[in-house]
């Protein structure tokens, strides 16, 4: 089947076709309730989680400021995009592979304005396409802008990889819209690739969902929650890679550092 453009240039950008992206989940930012410590502090535990997950062989990481409860929506203060690019900017020069954020909730705009400072590689947006009733509230739809601004601030080189029907979210609005018809929404608004999760954090995306929209999009197709070392074998059949964080952290806790023996047990296990 030819490959296309599409999946080529998100191919040239991971650096590899089927990509483990292990999650760095970035302590309480200044600011938000959970911020205990110091900037030095949240540095350090980022630093701690991307050399472990470099040292287990995964092939990229993403950022996300997943501690920063309860999240906003859509925007976010400066002292979180600014500690997000220092972070990232750090995380990516001691990683030295492709490196992506994610600002929560739904604050695209943000994540692009960082990530584009901190020379990252792509982002993880969810509200691209169709609007959702989100834990924040109603999220509309961002595709036309935020394209624009991508295109503004000269971040074209950096993928927007996006959500569809995305966990935690309630898609009642949208429930005659089949997933693949909103991969194809999201493929006709210039995604640069899909992604598939389940219910919520750490759950397993629909393996029947995925196999129907497998061959259905010429995007790259992404699996964003509940891979484990029991199942990558049965989603690497249907997806271009993988976003991991519960299953690779101590005790299979998000809210944990990284766990080197997952991480590599991960890695084995793909490679197998």
């Amino acid at each position: 089947m030819e490959i296309s453009s599409a999946v080529q240039k998100y191919h040239k950008t991971m650096g590899t076709t089927q990509p483990i992206i292990g999650m760095v989940h970035v302590q309480a930012l200044p600011g938000t309730p959970g911020y205990a410590g110091t900037m030095q502090a949240i540095i350090d535990a980022a630093l701690r989680d991307a050399d472990t997950l470099k040292r287990a062989g995964v092939d990229a990481l993403l950022l996300e400021n997943m501690h920063d409860l309860p999240y906003l929506r859509r925007e976010v203060g400066h002292e979180v995009s600014s500690a997000m690019t220092v972070v990232a900017y750090l995380v990516k020069k001691a990683f030295g592979k492709p490196t992506g954020m994610q600002i929560l909730a739904g604050a695209n705009h943000a994540a692009l304005a960082a990530g584009n400072a901190a020379g990252l590689d792509f982002i993880r947006a969810e509200g691209f396409v169709f609007g959702h009733l989100a834990d924040e509230g109603w999220m509309d739809a961002d595709a036309g802008p935020l394209l624009r601004y991508r295109k503004n601030i000269g971040a074209e080189g950096m993928l927007i990889l996006t959500d569809i029907k995305k966990k935690h979210s309630a898609h009642a609005a949208t429930a005659d819209v089949s997933l693949r018809d909103t991969a194809h929404a999201a493929e006709f608004f210039r995604s640069n690739g899909v992604i598939v999760t389940g219910s919520a954090t750490g759950q397993e995306a629909s393996l029947v969902e995925l196999a129907e929209l497998h061959g259905h999009t010429k995007l790259p197709i992404l699996v964003g929650s509940g891979i484990t070392i029991a199942n990558i074998g049965q989603y690497a059949r249907h997806c271009d890679g993988f976003i991991v964080g519960s299953s690779i952290k101590r005790n299979g806790d998000w809210r944990l550092e990284v766990d080197y023996e997952r991480a590599v047990g991960l890695v084995a296990a793909l490679n197998r």
